[in-house]
């Protein structure tokens, strides 16, 4: 069939007339700029012309809700971008209720106006996107969502001279100095000590792990650096502190070198606390 044929095919089992059909599909073809390829066969057609007739084909019926199921997931990385911005043209054009599924988080959150995130069949969080990346529901959505994810470090918070301290759990045999430990405000210490003898996750993402320097008032520590990727517009440095791996995201003209201890500095005010065994935020 051809692509008309092929749009048209539903119109035609409900008995649609051939007029209103023709106009139906010549008007939702305009919308997907596919109006020139209608007398083409799906084997002349590329990849990403393909999945605009599929969704032309549904639109043709003025559906109330369209389920799309990873529509995306067959094409390369160029034609994905393009069609994450037409599909969300779309839906600002129409009045139809667009569900959706997909695996790449970039794509929930680059088209959603609310996410569902579910982890095996069970809903963990719904929210609009920007609410899903700052306040997680818990450590599974906040490794999900975000690119680099959030990065997480076990260890415990104990009492020391009067302090607070987050010490992040370090075997006998880590060299000294790249072990993840800083002080904690009070109030905060004392309510996280509270949790299982004190024995925490915490959670940063990558952007508000601060070169040396970023800021004076937060605590420093000197973690060896694995690899860096060189993206143009930033840096993704990847980094061990000989218990976890976790990556930091800099400036483009920042180039450690592979085997180099770097300074750095977290953000605390964007640190995120966890229960490890169920996940849920402590605070």
């Amino acid at each position: 069939m051809s692509v008309f044929e092929n749009m048209a095919f539903g119109l035609q089992l409900r008995r649609v007339s051939k007029d209103e059909t023709a106009a139906r599909v010549k008007a939702v073809a305009a919308t997907l700029g596919i109006a020139g390829l209608l007398e083409r066969f799906p084997r002349e057609l590329s990849g990403g012309q393909r999945q605009r007739v599929a969704m032309g084909r549904a639109m043709v019926r003025k559906p109330k809700v369209l389920l799309l199921d990873e529509p995306l997931s067959h094409l390369d990385a160029p034609m994905r971008a393009q069609m994450r911005r037409e599909i969300s043209r779309l839906h600002r054009e129409s009045s139809a209720t667009m569900i959706y599924v997909t695996h790449d988080q970039a794509e929930a959150m680059t088209v959603g106006q609310r996410i569902a995130v579910l982890r095996e069949g069970t809903i963990q969080q719904i929210a609009d996107p920007l609410t899903i990346y700052q306040r997680p529901a818990n450590m599974f959505v906040a490794g999900f969502i975000g690119s680099p994810p959030m990065n997480f470090f076990r260890g415990r918070v104990v009492r020391h001279a009067g302090q607070f301290i987050f010490q992040e759990h370090n075997p006998a045999g880590a060299s000294a100095g790249m072990q993840f430990e800083f002080a904690l405000p009070l109030e905060r210490g004392a309510r996280l000590i509270q949790f299982a003898e004190g024995n925490v996750v915490l959670g940063i993402r990558p952007e508000h792990i601060l070169l040396d320097g970023s800021d004076a008032n937060s605590p420093v520590w000197k973690p060896l650096v694995e690899g860096v990727e060189l993206l143009g517009f930033e840096t993704l440095i990847h980094f061990t502190t000989g218990t976890h791996t976790f990556i930091a995201r800099a400036q483009s003209g920042v180039r450690p070198e592979s085997g180099e201890r770097v300074p750095l500095r977290p953000d605390l005010t964007q640190a995120w606390f966890f229960n490890p065994a169920s996940g849920a935020p402590i605070i």
